[in-house]
């Protein structure tokens, strides 16, 4: 058992919190936010090289990629040595197999907020999505696999990408049958989708665990390898409601990110096009415009009530990311000379 009791409803104070995939936006800036919050950071990456290992305040350490049989034993050794009280999952790809060791942690007395198996593969598999998604009658771009190209409308723009990918990687644009035919052959595991035209906007929503969710709307200004670098908080309640919608078709709890396209004009005027089970990399807006996301989400973590009204925001607030140093001192990096 962990320093902290699991069963405890007590008002939590700062705690010892495992943040995975400290390389990338997302668990970088929730790790530092956590800092901020006076919680002990910990903070993983498969990559010697990701920028949160060298954060100063974070207890740095390199684990196996997800897709290594080697990740559970590293995990779990990480774990037993350094005594998190909490993980936060920040990675799609670790999603699977943290919900495989989900009983080990608990057992360990490590806490988390994992949404169930099933949600887990909606939100990483793009077909399974567009299935639960027409399932629940909650509007979503028109979706084909490789081998139904045929069944294509003419005259419609298209976007090819992977079933599982994340990011912008090895997402092609095209306008015809026979240019994706050709662009299914390069992607790995692809689908096909219709393009949709419009204001693309993110959510950062929490969903307790009573089901209730709140969310930030914010417009992607600015896209860069799929993570937004200028966005603006935004008021849409039939987006809000659309959202609200696809984060219940596939029963995700915790952190969720939610994207889409709002298409003035059209019908369906709002369009989801993809939900991320953890903190979207563009969250700090969400919190410069009032909305206590985090603190609320290491609530909900501890088994705390979710204070929705903290969840409220100030529309018309701008975020624009850079890229900075973030250390220039010396340090041995495993495997370079």
């Amino acid at each position: 058992m962990s320093r902290r009791d699991l069963r405890t409803t007590e008002p939590e104070e700062p705690g010892r919190i495992l943040v995975t995939g400290v390389g990338g936006a997302p668990g970088l800036d929730l790790a530092l936010t956590l800092l901020k919050l006076g919680h002990e950071v910990i903070g993983t990456d498969s990559n010697p090289l990701a920028p949160g290992l060298l954060a100063p305040g974070i207890t740095a350490r390199t684990i196996a990629r997800a897709d290594s049989p080697l990740y559970g034993a590293d995990l779990m050794e990480l774990v037993h040595d350094l005594k998190p009280d909490a993980l936060i999952c920040c990675v799609e790809n670790e999603l699977p197999q943290l919900v495989h060791l989900r009983g080990h942690l608990e057992r360990a007395g490590v806490r988390t907020w994992l949404p169930p198996a099933a949600t887990v593969t909606a939100a990483g598999d793009k077909w399974e999505f567009h299935q639960a998604m027409r399932g629940a009658r909650v509007p979503t771009p028109q979706t084909w696999l490789p081998a139904e190209i045929d069944q294509v409308p003419e005259g419609i723009e298209l976007v090819v990408k992977p079933r599982r990918g994340q990011g912008s990687k090895d997402v092609h644009f095209c306008r015809t049958r026979e240019q994706a035919r050709v662009l299914c052959e390069l992607v790995p595991d692809p689908i096909v989708q219709q393009r949709v035209p419009g204001v693309e906007f993110s959510a950062d929503c929490l969903t307790d665990r009573n089901g209730c969710t709140s969310a930030t709307l914010r417009r992607r200004l600015i896209v860069q390898a799929g993570m937004s670098m200028v966005a603006v908080t935004i008021e849409d309640p039939e987006a809000t409601k659309r959202v609200t919608e696809a984060i219940r078709a596939i029963g995700a709890v915790g952190p969720v990110d939610v994207q889409g396209f709002i298409t003035e004009g059209a019908d369906p005027r709002v369009v989801i096009t993809e939900i991320n089970a953890r903190f979207a990399a563009g969250f700090l807006l969400s919190e410069e415009a009032g909305a206590d996301l985090v603190r609320q989400a290491v609530n909900g973590l501890f088994g705390q009530p979710v204070d929705h009204r903290r969840l409220a925001y100030r529309s018309g607030t701008f975020l624009t990311k850079s890229v900075t140093a973030l250390s220039t001192q010396p340090r041995p990096i495993p495997g370079t000379p």
